[in-house]
């Protein structure tokens, strides 16, 4: 069973390791989330002279950079972390899901102006696709998140505004690139079959989730 007394992102990547699929926030299975996981200090806390502290929120970018996970909106549209143990599986199975990128569309340009840069913040990305405008930030956002379910997009890490002091402040922005520059393509490589990767994170979650039905399951890594 899993302990909701994790109070470092040293913790947290450990854990992230032994179950290897982790989502950030809730994942419609009770319990089954880093935010759930966490010891009460590291959860989100609102003061009252104003400003707000979420330590779990400021480890994203250590687990990253530091905790050979990869990080994305993969369950249900909502991020969370893969260890790389699992991800050629993970990769295998939604790469034999998604729909094909068409010439000249704006998921193909989408991917052109990562690769030309190699990697953006969202919001850079988004004007370097034409997005500006009322309303742009939200249909542009729907594409990249579909993008992330379907693992042609990973974070590779979170940028965060600094003040005239230097210190880093705000939500911060997500870094984005694809799995293949961020990580080599042979990473991505799996030996076995689609639905072979499929049965295998199956059976795998069903032993750390054995409250959990195999819809709620599905959900997650279909």
């Amino acid at each position: 069973m899993l302990q909701n007394d994790i109070y470092s992102s040293a913790q947290l990547i450990e854990l992230i390791h032994h179950v290897g699929f982790l989502p950030l926030l809730d994942s419609g299975i009770h319990g089954f989330s880093a935010e759930e996981l966490v010891s009460e200090d590291c959860r989100y806390v609102v003061f009252p002279e104003g400003g707000w502290d979420w330590p779990l929120w400021k480890w994203k970018g250590d687990i990253v950079s530091e905790g050979d996970c990869v990080y994305g909106k993969f369950f249900n549209k909502k991020a969370g972390f893969i260890s790389k143990e699992w991800w050629a599986d993970f990769y295998n199975y939604r790469c034999s899901k998604r729909h094909e990128i068409e010439d000249c569309s704006i998921e193909e340009n989408i991917l052109l102006t990562l690769k030309e840069h190699g990697s953006l913040i969202t919001r850079d990305l988004r004007a370097e696709c034409g997005f500006i405008g009322n309303n742009m930030r939200s249909k542009f956002d729907s594409y990249i998140t579909r993008m992330q379910m379907e693992c042609y997009i990973v974070t590779e890490d979170f940028i965060y505004p600094q003040d005239k002091h230097g210190n880093e402040y705000g939500w911060g922005w997500s870094l984005l690139t694809t799995p293949e520059r961020l990580y080599g393509k042979e990473f991505c490589l799996c030996s076995r079959t689609p639905e072979e990767s499929f049965e295998r994170m199956l059976l795998h979650l069903k032993e750390f989730l054995p409250k959990a039905d195999d819809k709620q399951i599905y959900r997650l890594i279909k």
